[in-house]
């Protein structure tokens, strides 16, 4: 009869009052009738896996843990930590002394949103209008003065102006409406340009060549961006832009359909016209002063082409829509590629129907 695992009488046993197995612990090994002890171990329960956290449910590992996949958390009292809240993102070392010496903020992650330059003068209560200023006036002049030089010497000298004219309104009217960069709208709306001087040489110089070819740039804008795969709102504001900056350019090209008399007047009543309203005076005054240097241009050159003083009403007429592109130029707070590059074209662009229909009408 073998001696039972309970008894006190075996000698690699203790007693337990309760009258429980004694139980054998990882790395022991219960020996039971056994003279091997690696025999033993063989028969020997021991505990490798996971243990269970019994409040929070949590699998803790028995072995020491990755030093790669552990999370460290402090534990050294030196180095207090405060929460953070997801609005409050931390910012990266090192930037609070460069923010102390630039004067700005620390870096956040979150950002905000920008606040655009119009709309910061009208918080400061400042006017969002900004006119070009002297430099691209001069600039107007420079090319106003190409122009009528280019009119009196021929048609396709008067070329040469005319496609700078229309490409620098272009691309002005696209940086103008905050677009850019804008290759594929400032291209449509510059080969626009070129398929209505096209036009206007092969018809002789009619003006139905101009209205054509706004028709037609229309529908094809129409077509490139309804296959567009932006946003609608995008969308149809690049639309309403390629379509504007195209009408415009193709516009422009109201010079070489008008009388090279009506162009020579009118170009040189733009080139007095502007850099008189960059004048430093209120604007009602540099209204009226442009105005009147319009005329007296257009009185001057009528002499010399034979409008004679029907040439003031031309003058003062290519004035008045040269105004108005110059205020659209200044309009919304724009920036100093606006001022050089709308800010220079609106004016003469604009002023060309008034040249073709104001020529027409007294040549």
């Amino acid at each position: 009869m073998t001696n039972q695992p309970n008894q006190p009488n075996q000698p690699n046993q203790s007693y337990d009052p309760y009258g429980q197995q004694p139980q054998a612990w990882p790395g022991q090994g219960y020996q039971q009738g056994y003279e091997d002890p690696h025999a033993a171990q063989q028969y020997t329960q021991q505990w490798q896996g996971q243990t269970w956290e019994t409040q929070n449910h949590q699998a803790v590992s028995a072995q020491a843990p990755d030093p790669e996949t552990a999370i460290l958390t402090p534990q050294s009292p030196r180095s207090p930590q405060s929460p953070r809240t997801p609005q409050e993102p931390a910012a990266p070392a090192g930037t609070d002394a460069d923010a102390s010496a630039t004067g700005y903020g620390p870096a956040t992650v979150g950002g905000n949103a920008r606040v655009t330059d119009a709309q910061r003068a009208r918080a400061e209560g400042r006017s969002p209008v900004i006119e070009p200023g002297m430099q691209p006036a001069a600039l107007t002049a420079l090319l106003g003065l190409l122009l009528a030089g280019a009119a009196a010497v021929g048609t396709y000298a008067l070329l040469v102006p005319l496609v700078i004219l229309q490409a620098v309104t272009a691309a002005g009217w696209f940086r103008l409406n905050g677009m850019w960069p804008a290759r594929q709208g400032i291209a449509l709306g510059f080969a626009g340009a070129l398929a209505a001087d096209a036009a206007l040489l092969v018809s002789g110089r009619s003006p139905s060549a101009i209205l054509g070819t706004i028709g037609v740039w229309v529908l094809l804008a129409l077509v490139l961006q309804l296959r567009s795969h932006a946003e609608p709102d995008e969308r149809m504001y690049g639309l309403m832009a390629t379509v504007a900056a195209s009408a415009l350019a193709i516009v422009a090209g109201g010079y070489l359909a008008a009388a090279a008399d009506a162009v020579t007047v009118g170009a040189v009543a733009v080139a007095v016209a502007v850099p008189a309203r960059a004048l430093p005076l209120p604007t009602p005054a540099s209204v009226v002063v442009s105005l009147l240097a319009a005329a007296g241009a257009g009185i001057a050159m009528g002499s010399v082409t034979g409008l004679g003083t029907s040439g003031a009403f031309l003058g003062a007429g290519a004035a008045v829509c040269a105004l108005i592109g110059h205020r659209v130029a200044s309009y919304d707070y724009p920036s100093r590629f606006v001022h050089f590059t709308a800010g220079v074209a609106l004016p003469l662009a604009a002023a060309a129907p008034a040249v073709y229909v104001l020529g027409r009408a007294l040549v």
